[in-house]
């Protein structure tokens, strides 16, 4: 599974025609009553009224609402001259956190409510595309706009239902329903495309819809909190590289508060708490040209892996319990440690098989 990031210069009255003709098949499909279905013979209104009658019943409906309501007003449209994606409202001040990619190497931009309104400037605070996040902040703050309350996502579970709210392709305040499928993925994003390469750890799968421009954009609970700021979508070779349905990932809202409060603080992050061999490496391949491990180009004296011994030729085999085989591998093993951990290391060098205990550093 490939993932591609979601955001992308895309207008929206690209879209309107196809989904203008989507919209009239689907009413006229609807229309039509299958053999032997009763509910055919009720009139149209009635019949509208009888399906939305379960949701209505259970409360969804109205919770849904509500949670819009609260939260839609946290959430804006960020325009960079060459992408679009969305940004949550921080604090107070006018700080908004998104993500890295969404700001690429641009310091200002132009922000709109996405409930409306005019557009104002904001500036570049800082950005860390290890952890694909920036915080921006608005030279004023519109009427109506408020900061977001950010959950606690360590007790995000499998099976909540949540909201994904942003800016899909350019639709402004558009909100898109599901569930939590899975916590705890380590996904690794792809440099393509202007991405930052990153790979993130505890990230929140869901099967809410994340589509190009929702990035930076809330996923949040029915509590009106955001537990998670929606990133990537998982891409499926089969289709041609397009998204595949249903798979969607976004970043804790834990991981989200400890990098935004380090760089409205300090201007930078301080402390990312990501391990590190502190190497620059590159993939290598077999005879067979099967990747194979990650060749140490540098390994300066005074990083994790120098102190361990390692030097550049050497070949990392294995972390730990986990097989090494690119540099990517490399990094998602890295994602689920901390630094200042111990860990062996397997390398190969020349034509020897060495282990060497690591203690981890920090990116």
């Amino acid at each position: 599974m490939d993932v591609s990031r979601a955001h992308a210069r895309v207008r929206a009255r690209r879209l309107l025609l196809p989904l203008a003709a989507g919209a009239c098949a689907a009413a006229l499909v609807g229309a039509c009553s299958a053999p032997g279905d009763a509910s055919g013979d009720a009139p149209a209104p009635e019949r509208l009224a009888r399906a939305a009658a379960p949701l209505a019943a259970n409360g969804l409906q109205d919770d849904y609402r509500a949670v819009i309501k609260d939260v839609l007003p946290s959430v804006v449209q960020i325009d960079a001259s060459d992408s679009l994606g969305s940004g949550v409202v921080y604090d107070s001040k006018g700080h908004v956190v998104t993500n890295a990619h969404v700001v690429g190497r641009e310091k200002s931009f132009k922000v709109t409510a996405a409930t409306g309104g005019q557009p104002v400037t904001a500036r570049l605070v800082a950005s860390y595309p290890e952890q694909d996040l920036a915080v921006i902040r608005l030279s004023t703050v519109p009427q109506g706009l408020k900061a977001a309350r950010f959950g606690d996502s360590s007790t995000v579970d499998m099976g909540q239902i949540v909201l994904a709210m942003g800016s899909p392709l350019g639709l402004s305040g558009s909100v898109t329903q599901g569930i939590v499928s899975a916590t705890g993925r380590t996904v690794s994003e792809g440099q393509a495309g202007g991405g930052t390469g990153a790979t993130i750890a505890n990230m929140i799968q869901t099967s809410a819809a994340i589509n190009p421009g929702n990035s930076g954009g809330a996923l949040v609970n029915l509590d009106s909190e955001v537990i998670g700021i929606p990133t990537l979508a998982a891409s499926d070779p089969e289709l041609g590289g397009g998204a595949a349905p249903g798979i969607g990932f976004a970043i804790p809202a834990s991981t989200v508060r400890t990098i935004a409060d380090q760089i409205i603080k300090d201007g930078r992050v301080t402390d990312s708490g990501r391990a590190a061999l502190n190497i620059t490496g590159r993939t290598v391949l077999s005879d067979d040209y099967e990747p194979a491990g990650v060749a140490v180009v540098e390994a300066p004296a005074n990083g994790a892996a120098g102190r361990a011994g390692l030097k550049p030729g050497d070949v990392i085999t294995r972390l730990g319990d986990d097989e090494i085989t690119t540099i990517t591998s490399l990094a998602e093993a890295l994602a689920s440690r901390k630094p200042g951990e111990k860990v062996t290391a397997t390398y190969v060098r020349g034509t020897e098989t060495k282990k060497t205990e690591v203690t981890l550093g920090e990116t």
